[in-house]
């Protein structure tokens, strides 16, 4: 008897942790960067921090609205194709038995073989077999607009709150450099973790948001101080 092997893959994560690290990298660089651009052009405390509420519920909701309706026409895209495999499938199951074994032979399979397995997961699951194929749809990979939707708002807020925390800690002479070295800081957290969850390389996850963080926070104060204007 083979011994059970447990494997963990973490295919599984792709939907949440996509709209998790997008929610909260966004939040953090889109609300450290108004506050240090608005710091920038010597607005008050207050003006600073009421800007900084603004960009949290504001960007939480532009954050839901996207992903929901970008996710909803993917799922959209994925039922269409669905729904005109199964009427293949009811008008001419030989041809797409046939189809699904051609698949099978181009990935590697003896043309015989091919045949039994397309028949037997026919049998098992036609359109599941299908889906997964020849679509390339999947249970781990179908989009799920609402769970996008609620993971890219609250993260996005959780890291929206953490730069205006800062704020909130902060002297109120000189803020620029507390939000931008803290929030930095949150960014290597974020992508070490993210990196971690997703199995990836640590350094590299960190790297790629903390240089695009920096960038979006040097560009915004560059434009808070050339203008002196509170945006």
């Amino acid at each position: 008897m083979i011994p059970h092997h447990p494997e963990r893959h973490r295919t599984h994560r792709i939907g949440w942790l996509r709209a998790a690290v997008l929610g909260a990298n966004d939040g953090i660089v889109s609300t450290a960067s108004l506050i240090v651009g608005i710091a920038a052009s010597h607005a008050s405390h207050n003006n600073i921090i009421l800007a900084g509420v603004a960009g949290l519920v504001a960007g939480a909701m532009s954050m839901a609205a996207g992903e929901y309706v970008s996710v909803s026409s993917q799922a959209d895209t994925e039922q269409a194709d669905l729904k005109r495999e199964r009427k293949e499938l009811d008008e001419d199951g030989h041809h797409e038995q046939k189809e699904l074994a051609a698949i099978y032979v181009s990935r590697g399979l003896d043309p015989l073989l091919a045949e039994q397995v397309a028949v037997q997961l026919m049998d098992h699951d036609a359109l599941g077999a299908h889906a997964r194929d020849e679509l390339g749809i999947s249970e781990t990979g179908t989009a799920r607009p609402i769970q996008a939707a609620l993971t890219s708002a609250a993260t996005f807020a959780v890291g929206a709150m953490l730069p205006l925390l800062i704020v909130m800690l902060a002297p109120d002479t000189d803020l620029i450099v507390p939000v931008s070295s803290a929030s930095l800081l949150f960014l290597t957290l974020l992508g070490i973790l993210a990196a971690y969850t997703g199995g990836s390389g640590i350094i590299k996850g960190a790297a790629r948001v903390v240089f695009w963080g920096a960038l979006a926070m040097g560009l915004t104060a560059a434009v808070g101080s050339v203008f002196g204007t509170v945006v």
